[in-house]
């Protein structure tokens, strides 16, 4: 119980601490009563406890989870989920519209943000103080962790049973009737968005597309960063955990949506984000209209997952056109881009523009920006080896899909190396070259003389021996 009881701050946590605590740092540097929402911050962590507790039955590790999903209630936003960090100091907090106080009870408020559901509504952003995002598993991790503590204590923490019930019932508002979602939105809606205004189409061509950023943000669905695939596994979660058909009806309507919203020939995948005519479009200066090689990674892994919890092969029915056509598009390396143009099926990526400033589209990777993931390990043959497997009926356990440290379950060897690597004190400090930095309270660079402690190390090698343990059939 080191890391809670060295890094935690309202129960909640950061990105990486030096090994004496003195510095905190996430993206940029929080403050002393901030903590972070995104993974791999508090939720990340609370969710590597509750792993811990699962396996060994320690009750320190659950009340250090039931304190992480405190932490992420006092976070939650009115508009139902939460932004990148979350404030516990007074002033601080009087910026957002959070729905609870410091101590978890409700704030009675006369007036909060109202509107149609819709991406016309919120790309206006016109409630800065109440913007919630499901951009990088945000408050996908956080309803998770609300859903999983509140399972572990039998509904019995009135307050995290709440806020999970809200927060689950924000995912089902911001649905649109095609299935898919948006990446933020900042009023809960009084209804979800319309078929009038947001038709439900297949994916498709444009007749052209801009080679420069149209300093836009016109796409309301969104794929980018596994957005929707980590939001269908938080439905199918809810399910499980709660029983509750309409949380897997939400992530069937999602696997639909993937479905429709596959490509048709010569690219049978998927774009990073759609417009509401169903297709692709711009996101940021270096994400253009086009195929994406991750995301369309992602998206098969999440029709997999699907097919599996419901049984239904008509999930599976996209994957043998999409695996092919990514199999002759893989690079020299064997690896995956990130970007193909629509149509000529070329590699797409981006340099810096004059002067350091801005991005240019290019088709070479010689100068590409140092900003961005331009290739991903490909995953074909595993999503190909569980399709079959799951055509066949057989029972399948997934692996994870991103990039991670360890295999799942460690093999005998990478546990012996967490455990060589572990301090005496119970943490993993980093003292190499290219990890060992952080900035102090000025922004500075530093080298901590301990070394730098990650929240990412932290849930990774305890998820590892939690299912090496599993595994063995240990746990208390």
């Amino acid at each position: 119980m080191f890391y809670h009881s060295k890094a935690a701050t309202h129960g909640g946590y950061v990105y990486r601490y030096s090994s004496d605590f003195k510095l905190r740092e996430a993206e940029g540097i929080p403050g002393k009563d901030t903590i972070w929402i995104q993974p791999p911050g508090t939720p990340a962590v609370g969710m590597a406890m509750l792993d811990a507790y699962e396996v060994t039955k320690d009750e320190k590790c659950l009340a250090a989870a039931v304190e992480a999903a405190h932490a992420v209630a006092r976070t939650q936003l009115v508009s139902g989920g939460w932004d990148y960090s979350g404030d516990f100091a007074e002033k601080d907090r009087e910026k957002h519209l959070y729905r609870r106080d410091v101590n978890g009870r409700l704030i009675e408020r006369r007036k909060v943000p109202a509107s149609e559901g819709g991406w016309h509504v919120w790309r206006k952003h016109a409630n800065k103080n109440n913007y919630s995002t499901f951009d990088d598993d945000v408050s996908q991790a956080a309803t998770r962790l609300l859903v999983r503590v509140d399972a572990a204590l039998g509904g019995k923490d009135a307050e995290i049973k709440e806020a999970a019930e809200f927060a689950l019932s924000a995912i089902l508002a911001t649905q649109y009737p095609s299935g898919g979602w948006s990446a933020n939105w900042d009023s809960f809606p009084k209804a979800p968005p319309t078929t009038a205004m947001y038709p439900i189409k297949a994916g498709s061509y444009p007749a052209d597309w801009p080679r420069k950023w149209p300093k836009d943000f016109t796409g309301c669905y969104v794929l980018n960063d596994n957005t929707h695939a980590t939001l269908m596994s938080t439905l199918i979660l809810a399910w499980q955990l709660r029983g509750e058909e309409k949380y897997l009806e939400a992530a069937k309507r999602g696997g639909d949506f993937l479905v429709a919203a596959q490509m048709p020939d010569p690219q049978p995948a998927w774009a990073q984000q759609y417009d509401a005519e169903m297709q692709p479009e711009w996101s940021r200066a270096f994400e253009p209209s086009a195929i994406c090689g991750r995301e369309s990674q992602a998206a098969m892994w999440a029709l997999l997952k699907l097919a599996a919890v419901t049984g239904e092969k008509k999930y599976l029915a996209p994957l043998p056109r999409a695996i092919a056509y990514l199999r002759k598009a893989l690079l020299p390396d064997g690896r995956i881009a990130r970007y193909y143009e629509l149509q000529t099926n070329k590699p797409l990526y981006f340099e810096r523009g004059e002067g350091g400033k801005g991005f240019v589209l290019t088709y070479s990777d010689a100068k590409a920006s140092s900003n961005y993931g331009w290739k991903w390990d490909s995953e074909l043959e595993a999503l190909e080896s569980f399709r079959q497997k799951i055509e066949r009926g057989e029972r399948v356990v997934f692996p994870r899909v991103e990039k991670e440290r360890w295999s799942s379950p460690p093999t005998e060897g990478e546990i012996a190396i967490i455990l060589k690597e572990q301090h005496a004190d119970g943490s993993w400090p980093v003292t190499d070259e290219e990890r060992g930095w952080m900035r102090d309270a000025s922004g500075k660079k530093t080298r901590p003389a301990g070394g730098v402690i990650y929240s990412l190390d932290f849930v990774q090698n305890v998820k590892a021996l939690c299912a090496w343990l599993k595994a063995k059939g240990g746990g208390r």
